[in-house]
């Protein structure tokens, strides 16, 4: 019965305050749309210069080869100086020149000369575009020889497969990735703020005096957040499968029962946090740099862990985000792997046990 009123207080308290209702709908509406839509890794439209020299019948079918692709974006310069000059101003991301010997080495039989230069300063984008135009160009050789009735001669022939995302769209494991950072931020950051916000106003000193047990507190500042926060990940995922058209190929009954796992860790930080710190202002600041900055840096959100140094490798073990975006980008995308998910569901539940010890630990019915 006592249980039974500190969730409804808890519930009411919700529904009257409508940062809570923000942090858990309209936050992660505002964080899909700008990720979604707004951050992409993929390459398309580049700009990119085209120097030819001596143009010809084969030039020109060169460069309709960039013309019609999704990846580039033109421009043509009659001399090599103008596209350095539009490539030092940033004006275009890197130039394939065709020199004016061109057609003579082609007929010949040599290789064609033709020069690449690629901006460096994005190191992703430059090996993205180097990538693209040594792919046009032995498809434009292969296309080539073809019609000139020869072989072109290729030690090794490259026949990709591209599993889990054959589309290769950053989007579709950016999205899943950033339901663990909204997770995050719904789980520790609203129970830290809430909690920390009763300590200010005093309704928690006033709760430590009634007969209701620490584990009936514990319980009833939990179970409507997780509740809320189960929501706010259900608004996720129809958003992310219905708006953003990111597959999901396992189970969702799967994804809501690790979701869970990984809620209670979150909110046990950040009750954890709230009783460390008992002011709003200090419990905000110390959830994003607890939870929120490891979550979207150092869970592979982003930033593949395996590129990082070895000792922040070793550092995003403590990570949760970390075992929880391998659970949601298999499960989005590879489907039910259970050699994967059940390994980092078991990393989950150990913080989870780790985080609701310390809070237990660190919670008591006394007001020093």
């Amino acid at each position: 019965m006592r249980l039974r009123g500190l969730m409804r207080k808890e519930a009411l308290q919700i529904v009257r305050d409508p940062s809570s209702i923000a942090i858990a709908f309209v936050l992660p509406l505002l964080l899909l749309l700008i990720f979604g839509y707004g951050v992409s890794l993929d390459a398309k439209h580049v700009p990119l210069g085209l120097v030819v020299e001596h143009p010809s019948p084969q030039t020109t079918s060169f460069t309709a080869s960039f013309q019609q692709s999704p990846y580039f974006d033109p421009h043509h310069f009659s001399h090599i100086k103008e596209a350095e000059e539009a490539l030092r101003h940033g004006e275009i991301k890197g130039i394939v020149w065709m020199r004016g010997n061109f057609d003579e080495q082609l007929l010949s039989g040599e290789t064609a000369p033709i020069g690449v230069f690629v901006n460096g300063v994005d190191a992703n984008t430059a090996r993205l575009v180097q990538g693209y135009v040594q792919g046009a160009w032995t498809t434009w050789l292969q296309d080539y020889a073809r019609a000139q009735g020869k072989a072109l001669a290729i030690p090794v022939k490259l026949e990709q497969r591209v599993w889990f995302n054959p589309g290769l769209r950053s989007r579709d494991y950016l999205v899943p990735g950033l339901i663990a950072v909204i997770m995050t931020l719904i789980g520790a950051l609203l129970t830290a703020l809430v909690v920390a916000r009763e300590w200010e106003r005093g309704t928690m000193e006033a709760l430590m005096v009634t007969p209701v047990a620490i584990r009936e507190i514990l319980i009833g500042k939990l179970v409507p957040y997780f509740l809320l926060g189960m929501g706010g990940l259900l608004f996720s995922v129809a958003m992310a499968v219905w708006m953003f058209e990111v597959p999901l190929r396992g189970s969702l009954l799967l994804l809501l029962a690790t979701s869970a796992l990984f809620l209670l860790a979150a909110l046990a930080m950040g009750l954890l946090i709230s009783t460390l710190a008992k002011n709003q202002f200090v419990a905000g600041q110390a959830a994003i740099l607890a939870t929120f900055l490891p979550a979207f840096i150092l869970s592979g959100f982003i930033f593949d862990i395996g590129s990082m140094p070895k000792p922040i490798q070793w550092l995003t073990h403590i990570i949760a985000a970390r075992y929880y975006v391998a659970i949601l980008q298999t499960v989005f995308l590879a489907g039910n792997v259970w050699s994967v998910v059940l390994v980092n569901a078991l990393a989950l539940v150990v913080i989870t046990g780790i985080f609701m010890g310390l809070v237990r630990r660190r919670t008591s019915k006394r007001l020093e």
